[in-house]
């Protein structure tokens, strides 16, 4: 029964996340949003060019890009944020002060744009090509057929897969802490430990995680609820309510009524 107070106190002592609180709302939160939403504008920006590079049939295209998502998938985030942080810290210095964001922003987008590029390419490749030989067909040019026809079924495809990589990233912001962080500049989890340093007490830390979930937990729901309706399309009514009235799903095309008495 000891233990289990003890552990109890140790991971939920309310007093110990009242005392953090405040830090985590007024600074971690907004630290971690932007670096996270920036991260992920730039890298699914990048990501789509890679993405496209990655199928180009010009082999200058293709083997870079194949060469530069090797290297990212394959170093670990924490390799990559310190090479990143720490040796361009004098260059950092020199234009923007001692302010690790745009360096930690700059090693997260490098990293979201290897795995987003390579979930955009898998998304196109999956789309049939017969729809580029019929846009083409239409009298569609290759690069418009691409990005009105192509992209978009192929994006729509791996939606669950990018908003992955989006919570991956938001996760991935907490690495930032190891460039060094004045107090302002600390994100949920450097506040989280900070505290549980200072208390001994790890109620802090684990009300960071408890931050991390609220912003993950709802935005896989929220995309698989979008993809769901993606997948089974809208259902409308072509005309007043009516019992015997089949229901039409949006896109699909009525088949004709029939009765006993039609020949």
């Amino acid at each position: 029964m000891d233990q289990l107070t003890t552990l109890w106190d140790t991971f939920f002592n309310w007093q110990s996340m009242r005392q953090a609180l405040p830090d985590m709302l007024k600074t971690g939160l907004p630290n971690t949003l932007i670096l996270s939403i920036i991260s992920a504008l730039i890298g699914t920006l990048l990501g789509m060019l890679l993405a496209m590079a990655g199928i180009s049939r010009h082999r200058w295209l293709r083997w870079p890009a194949r060469v530069y998502t090797d290297i990212f998938r394959g170093l670990p985030a924490v390799v990559t944020i310190l090479l990143i942080g720490v040796g361009l810290s004098q260059i950092g210095m020199k234009v923007w002060g001692p302010n690790p964001y745009p360096l930690g922003i700059l090693a997260l987008s490098l990293i979201a744009t290897a795995y987003i590029g390579e979930i955009f390419r898998s998304g196109i490749q999956s789309v049939d090509p017969g729809q580029l030989e019929g846009s083409r067909a239409l009298g569609f040019s290759y690069s418009a057929a691409m990005l009105l026809v192509i992209i978009p079924q192929g994006v729509r495809r791996v939606l669950p897969a990018w908003v992955n990589q989006l919570i991956a990233l938001i996760k991935d912001s907490s690495l930032v802490y190891f460039l060094g962080l004045a107090a302002g500049q600390r994100e949920l989890f450097r506040i989280g430990q900070d505290a549980a340093a200072n208390t001994g007490n790890e109620s802090a830390l684990l009300l960071a995680g408890i931050f991390y979930l609220i912003l993950t937990v709802p935005l896989t729901h929220f995309v698989n609820f979008v993809d769901h309706r993606l997948r089974q399309g809208r259902r409308t009514r072509t005309g007043p309510p009516d019992a015997d009235e089949p229901l039409i799903v949006a896109g699909e095309t009525p088949l004709p009524a029939t009765s006993e008495g039609t020949k």
